[in-house]
């Protein structure tokens, strides 16, 4: 069973025990019928008492249920909670820690509610594409007010309990406990107060109106259609909670069945639901165990005080962990840390971070000249040019300095870790941390494992993400790893388009209404076209036979380096990022298309999103034989969280299963017909051909 029982006195708790949010699956669903009715038939029982084991309440349904048969099996969620909500007796929920979703939903159909400060309360539905879907429009407005329940459906942000207990007219929370400690102490106390108190209230049966009625909700429907233009649950979750202000309970609870129902089998919920399991699967790595020993990581130290290597070490010292930053130079140190101060400053300008917190951050942050004073460290993140010859003098120097046991990381985006380690006399502990710049602000990390990377370097790496809330995905050592590689043929593709006939700003444009944060072009102009060129002429050199376009290599050679030299594809104004299309740039292209014999052609927004994103999966095809990623989760979850994706796409390989591998397959034959292109690139990787043929997908 996934809860315990347990009668103390003349009360019964029922606690939920499903690790580690005690999501209600099946068994729990089962387990807390099983409880209600064992409590209903003991006479010495008085009331019940409803909580949760170990960090959470309830985190509410079990997801992986969802579109299964187990998700339907009775009693299901809505089954189980009119079974709570019409027990005899009283029953109390005693939340602490996590109360979400259907969580939330249990707590509602509670005839009182208890919780402990701190509580994190939400009903995070809209962040899967869906709506609550059992009771959660219809109840949360009659307890909480139909504003502030509106506005906790429609973002799924958690807010604490505290502030809930603070609103006016609020029926939500009828007592908040002293602290987490004493929650269970009080829930018995106040159980046994209400025992006897009949009727027994329920939330259901509570009015929900607003004031200005229609008015509002229009307002409301406004403000909403504004936000969420793509994701079709925010505006279907206002639409279930204006139907629990305009009916009775029973036709709400109708109503919002319905569109839960609706919502669950559109892509868009597919894919953030793909989406949330992969982010979890991206942890899981086949070969090493869960319970793998981590190292102590106490001190890091960062290589480089740049871009990179400051962003890097702000993760660390957000996290509370000492950085020691070392540079050549005096200079660089100071600039580094003048930058740290920069950003930290302006989130506090923001609101987003207190001066106390800053300082503390601040004080964990040491500098150095000398390789010396950082052979302590426990980490040593190496983020220097992006040139093989200096990173083989960094960690020399660093297998030479550092302490036994020391985890030795390149922050390389392109480069061969095997090669790297080999620099060393301790190969096992060298491993790739590719950072996504800024470093403090992307959320991805790619773990690059080496050929002799150690088991419990791997685990550290992975534990340390974590605490520096990054979501990691482990690569193989390859040319450009899982994000680089692939956004090399994409790279290529938008070449192509600039020889056949787009304009930069055309190609940006139809990638950005499909959905991507920027173009390639903007993209390019940002993290900056010498990095890009830099890579090309390596590539130049080991692929002599490999075509690109030269546009990307004439526009390095007017030294438009993009957003930091104030020109690259685009124009931009001094302290501006506003891409100002480019009179020069074009004519530069008109000039290389004419030079090669191309006589230019209308390209519609369809080819271009096409070629641009059946490139990334082609290559995806390959790394995922290749066994440089290990699975197709992993992929769209670096796409989504490093390259700015559409989340509602659910990532590349997400996008190529909606549309079917057969069609994907079908195109990537056209574009092999067209003589501009690389027909050897467009042949289907051979487990792309495999599963189109198959009828089978990705996953």
């Amino acid at each position: 069973m996934s809860a315990d029982y347990k009668v103390h006195g003349d009360v019964a708790v029922i606690a939920l025990n499903n690790p580690p949010v005690n999501g209600m699956g099946l068994e729990t669903r089962l387990a807390i019928v099983a409880g209600i009715e064992k409590a209903t038939a003991d006479a010495a029982v008085k009331a019940i008492v409803i909580t949760g084991q170990g960090k959470a309440f309830s985190g509410g349904a079990d997801v992986r249920e969802f579109g299964t048969p187990k998700a339907l099996q009775e009693p299901n969620l809505r089954s189980v909670f009119a079974f709570v909500e019409n027990c005899s007796k009283p029953v109390v929920a005693a939340m602490h820690s996590v109360v979400m979703g259907g969580g939330l939903e249990l707590a509602l159909v509670c005839h009182y509610r208890l919780a402990a400060p701190g509580t994190s309360v939400a009903l995070p539905e809209v962040k899967l594409g869906l709506i609550p879907g059992a009771g959660g429009t219809q109840r949360l407005p009659r307890a909480l007010g139909v504003e502030p329940a509106l506005n906790m459906i429609v973002s799924g942000e958690p807010i604490k309990s505290e502030m809930l207990a603070m609103l006016p007219g609020q029926k939500l929370l009828d007592q908040m406990a002293t602290s987490p400690q004493t929650l269970m102490d009080e829930a018995l106390a106040f159980a046994r107060e209400i025992a006897d108190v009949r009727p027994l209230p329920k939330v259901r049966d509570l009015p929900c109106k607003h004031p200005q009625g229609d008015a509002y909700f229009q307002f409301a429907r406004n403000m909403v259609k504004g936000m969420a233009a793509n994701y079709p649950a925010p505006p279907k979750a206002l639409d279930a909670v204006e139907a629990a202000t305009k009916h009775k309970f029973d036709e709400g609870m109708a109503i919002e069945r319905e569109i839960f129902i609706n919502l669950m089998w559109t892509p868009e919920s597919r894919a953030l639901r793909h989406l949330f399991a992969a982010q979890r699967a991206a942890s899981k790595i086949a070969d090493l165990p869960s319970d793998t020993p981590v190292r102590n990581i106490q001190l890091v130290a960062v290589i480089g005080a740049g871009m990179m290597g400051g962003g890097i070490a702000m993760n660390f010292l957000n996290a509370g962990i000492a950085v020691k930053m070392l540079e050549t130079k005096q200079e660089a140190l100071d600039r580094g840390v003048a930058t740290i101060q920069k950003n930290y400053q302006d989130r506090i300008k923001k609101g987003k971070l207190k001066e106390d917190a800053y300082a503390k951050r601040m004080a964990l942050l040491s500098t150095t000249l000398s390789y010396d004073d950082i052979k302590e460290a426990d980490l040593v993140i190496e983020a220097v040019f992006e040139e093989l010859g200096v990173k083989e003098i960094v960690f020399k120097q660093l297998d030479a300095v550092m302490k036994p046991g020391a985890i030795l990381a390149s922050n390389t985006s392109t480069l061969d870790v095997n090669s790297i380690a080999n620099f060393t006399k301790r190969p096992q502990d060298v491993v790739g941390m590719h950072f996504f710049s800024p470093a403090n602000v992307m959320k991805l990390l790619e773990v690059v494992r080496g050929k002799n990377t150690a088991k419990d370097v791997l685990a550290t790496v992975m534990d340390v993400a974590k605490k520096i809330k990054k979501i990691a995905v482990v690569s193989g050592v390859c040319d450009g790893f899982i994000g680089n590689r692939m956004i090399n043929q994409f790279g290529r593709q938008a070449g192509f388009l600039l020889d056949e006939g787009c304009t930069p700003a055309q190609v940006d444009r139809a990638a950005e209404k499909f959905g991507w944060a920027m173009g390639p072009f903007r993209m390019s102009d940002l993290a900056g076209n010498d990095i890009s060129w830099a890579i090309r002429k390596r590539r130049y050199q080991e692929q002599p036979n490999l075509r690109f376009s030269k546009t990307a290599d004439l526009l390095c050679e007017q030294g438009r380096f993009g957003q930091k030299t104030g020109a690259g594809w685009y124009d931009y104004k001094p302290g501006k990022r506003d891409a100002i299309p480019s009179k020069d740039v074009e004519a530069m292209i008109a000039k290389h298309r004419a030079d090669i014999g191309i006589t230019p052609r209308r390209i519609s927004d369809e080819e271009i999103v096409q070629r641009l994103t059946f490139a990334l999966v082609n290559e995806a095809a390959h790394i995922l034989e290749e066994g440089i990623a290990s699975k197709a989760s992993d992929i769209d979850m670096v796409y989504i969280s490093g390259y700015g994706f559409p989340m509602y796409r659910g990532g590349p390989m997400n996008y190529a299963n909606e549309l079917g591998l057969f069609n994907v397959v079908q195109a990537m034959h056209r574009f092999a017909a067209n003589p501009h292109d690389d027909a050897e690139f467009w042949k289907p990787a051979p487990l792309l051909t495999q599963l189109a043929a198959e009828g089978k997908t990705f996953n």
